[in-house]
């Protein structure tokens, strides 16, 4: 995740969060799934997202801690 995307992320709302982590998952779930039937040309695609998954989730985590 660049910086510039980082900031926006950081910005967002709990639920776009939410929502922005069910679409990488499935994006994730979708890269692997094709990368067991065929090699993807970028395997290291697959690690990008799931440290994205990993940053949204953590902070998920942080506003959820800051709001209590």
């Amino acid at each position: 995740m660049k910086s510039k995307n980082w900031n926006e992320t950081k910005n967002m709302t709990e639920a776009e969060l939410s929502v922005k982590l069910s679409q990488l998952q499935d994006k994730l779930f979708r890269l692997k799934f094709r990368h067991q039937t065929a090699p993807v040309k970028n395997p290291l695609e697959i690690r990008g997202l799931r440290r994205d998954v990993a940053r949204i989730k953590t902070l998920i985590n942080q506003k959820r801690k800051e709001s209590k």
